[in-house]
């Protein structure tokens, strides 16, 4: 009312000293310009006062009331006092972020950045609105822009950091399935679920909405002081429409339900403030006696002054997980935690150290039965405002934190989540429907899937064998058998947490086989095996069996080459072969004959030392009686040879250069073997 006075006076001393100029009366005009300077004291005077009733709102915690103050005082405010102006849109800026408007944040961010703002947070919170808006890389660049103006802030890189994993994540999320609860969720805030019963068809949530008790609204959000919520599933599985719970909320803030394990009691939080009143948050405790909840009591851990919150009890009682800004954290809010014994009193508060609490605010514990710890955090690493995090203990004490990752966490707040019991499936918070407004989803981790699709083809030539047989075994004991189709292709169904053995078997082939497991994934998956399978109808070459000129000592590069046999035969039970040795024609045939003999028996010798029985085993030298017919394999490799051609003596010595002609001699020094039969019987048996 007294800026529209002022304005009236001024209009009306306007239209006076015009007439007055007319008139010629230069003493009642000197009296006017004096009045219209007293009313222009006046209006700023009354401008300022607007801008400290902004400041006093803003420093009070009430974000939502200030932003239309900054905004009154901004619009009085004359173009030409260009700081001020720009001072009042960074304000407004401040209270989107801290009432969690990133969209209007961003906006307002923009303008003051646009505007000269003097100092680079106007940067740093554009770069953090436009993350949390999900524009990673305009928030990169804006992040890189505030690293020029302040390059000791350690903050940006992790900001920066933690953009670009969002999009690796984004690209490849879990997988959860993700649906908003529908029936529960209302206009105003939603949030912080906790089941209510052992077959976790109750839960209790904390809401804003209409039905809550009291009729104050928060400064900070604009809506009601929260209760806690009651909603039950019938067997249709649709949730009832949420009630208050009755002697458990107040005329305050109540909320953040967690209950032990018998749900018998019920911890939750209280928060006593008013307008421009801060009286701190206390851990509220309830006892259930048939189906009615006590008064509730102030379990005392803290000065009620201070802010204790957001309580997590363990499934043993033990220990109360919660939140709190007390002195001795690593940043605004920490989790701490009090242990007790035998239902006794609750012990000082200890924090839970730096690889949980960060300088930002870590918020909404949950203990689970088995101690894995899952609480939100806008300090680590993570997509947007508030991620969810998972945080197992180890025997030193320390604690390793995992990001949930999408589609759990998004770029909004992901907050307040519940299991039910030790299954992947429960309910969390999150703004990220873009109302910002606080609602609740259901989470489910899909049972793991695996199949394997499989092709059994001709090493040689690539081809598919139908109608061969696939066996596999599975490391849990199962044997499972399949025939390949006309394509060559087989496929089975697989376990989590197995390995698995694809044995491939045709007729005229050596068997051949390959190696998969499901152990250590996380994601269902889709395998593909091809397996290969060597005919025998012809000799086949065992490559780099190498040995130094004339001797006959396996070199250690042969190694690779015999183990692969030796697995051959080992999947090859009752297949007997002739290892078989030749040489060049340089030297006397005796000579030769000789030295691939030797060469021959130390193969075999390999064999055996390796396990492979003696009887299935025949060494056999062929000098240089038995020179190599060029395969289509050789020809591609060397341009000078064509198929078919055989490496004789006297064709190598017609060859165009000396080079040539030790590669062809190269080939022929060679080690192969064949099949002999296929009905060996070990004596062991």
């Amino acid at each position: 009312m007294f800026i529209v006075h002022v304005n009236i006076i001024r209009i009306a001393l306007i239209d006076y000293f015009y007439g007055q100029i007319e008139g010629g009366n230069m003493k009642r005009l000197l009296l006017l310009i004096i009045l219209f300077v007293v009313v222009s004291s006046l209006e700023g005077t009354a401008q300022k006062r607007k801008a400290e009733r902004a400041y006093s709102s803003f420093s009070a915690g009430e974000y939502f009331d200030a932003i239309d103050q900054f905004k009154d005082a901004y619009s009085k405010t004359k173009k030409a006092d260009k700081d001020s102006r720009t001072e009042l849109v960074f304000m407004i800026a401040e209270c989107y972020r801290l009432s969690n408007d990133p969209k209007n944040a961003e906006t307002w961010y923009k303008l003051a950045v646009k505007s000269s703002y003097s100092k680079p947070d106007a940067q740093f919170w554009l770069a953090e609105s436009l993350k949390k808006n999900g524009k990673y890389p305009l928030a990169i660049d804006e992040f890189k822009r505030y690293k020029q103006v302040a390059p000791s802030d350690a903050r940006a890189d992790q900001e920066i950091r933690a953009c670009e994993l969002s999009v690796e994540w984004l690209r490849n999320p879990e997988s959860y399935k993700i649906e908003e609860l529908k029936d529960i969720n209302s206009k105003e805030a939603d949030f912080s679920p906790a089941y209510g019963r052992n077959d976790f068809g109750m839960i209790y949530f904390t809401s804003s909405r209409d039905a809550a008790t009291g009729n104050k609204t928060h400064g900070a959000t604009g809506q009601r002081f929260t209760d806690i919520f009651e909603s039950r599933i019938d067997k249709k599985s649709k949730w009832s429409i949420p009630v208050p719970v009755g002697v458990i909320n107040s005329e305050s803030e109540d909320g953040t339900p967690s209950f032990s394990a018998d749900y018998e009691e019920l911890y939750f939080t209280r928060c006593e403030a008013g307008k421009r009143e801060k009286k701190g948050c206390i851990i509220m405790y309830s006892k259930k006696t048939g189906d009615k909840w006590s008064d509730p009591k102030n379990i005392g851990i803290l000065s009620d002054s201070l802010i204790a919150a957001h309580p997590s009890i363990s499934h043993d009682g033990s220990t109360l997980y919660f939140v709190s800004n007390i002195a001795g954290g690593f940043g605004k809010k920490d989790i701490w935690k009090v242990t007790r014994s035998g239902g006794g009193a609750w012990s000082k508060p200890v924090n839970l150290g730096p690889d949980i609490n960060t300088p930002g605010d870590e918020l909404f514990p949950y203990i689970r039965e088995d101690g894995t710890l899952y609480f939100s955090s806008d300090g680590q690493i993570g997509m947007g405002g508030l991620d969810i995090f998972k945080a197992k203990l180890q025997p030193d004490g320390s604690w390793i934190v995992q990001n949930m990752k999408p589609p759990i966490n998004s770029f909004a707040d992901d907050f307040g989540i519940a299991f039910e019991g030790m299954n992947e499936r429960g309910i969390f918070s999150s703004t990220r429907k873009g109302k910002g407004n606080d609602e609740l989803y259901s989470f489910e981790l899909p049972p793991l899937k695996f199949n394997v699709t499989g092709l059994v083809k001709d090493e040689k030539t690539g081809t598919a064998i139908p109608s061969s047989l696939v066996q596999l075994i599975a490391s849990d004991g199962s044997n499972l058998q399949a025939e390949t189709g006309n394509s060559g292709d087989f496929k089975f169904a697989l376990k989590a947490d197995v390995d698995y053995i694809f044995l491939a078997s045709k007729r005229g082939y050596l068997n051949g086989k390959e190696k998969e497991t499901t152990k250590g994934q996380e994601k269902s998956r889709e395998f593909m095996v091809t397996i290969l399978l060597t005919a025998f109808d012809k000799p086949i070459e065992l490559p780099n069996i190498l040995y130094d000129f004339g001797k006959w000592d396996l070199r250690p590069e042969s190694m690779v080459s015999l183990d692969k046999l030796v697995e051959t035969l080992l999947d090859n039970p009752n297949v007997t072969i002739e290892l078989m040795s030749h040489t060049d024609s340089r030297d006397t045939e005796e000579y030769n004959q000789n030295l691939s003999q030797k060469r021959a028996q130390v193969v075999v010798q390999y064999l055996i030392d390796k396990g492979i029985e003696p009887g299935r085993l025949l060494a056999k030298g062929y000098g240089e009686s038995t020179p190599k017919v060029v395969d289509p394999n050789i020809a591609a490799q060397n341009s000078f040879l064509k198929a078919g051609t055989t490496l004789t003596e006297q064709y190598i010595n017609s060859l165009a250069n000396d080079e040539q002609k030790e590669i062809a001699h190269q080939i022929n020094r060679r080690t192969e073997f064949k099949v002999l039969r296929t009905d060996y019987e070990s004596p062991k048996k």
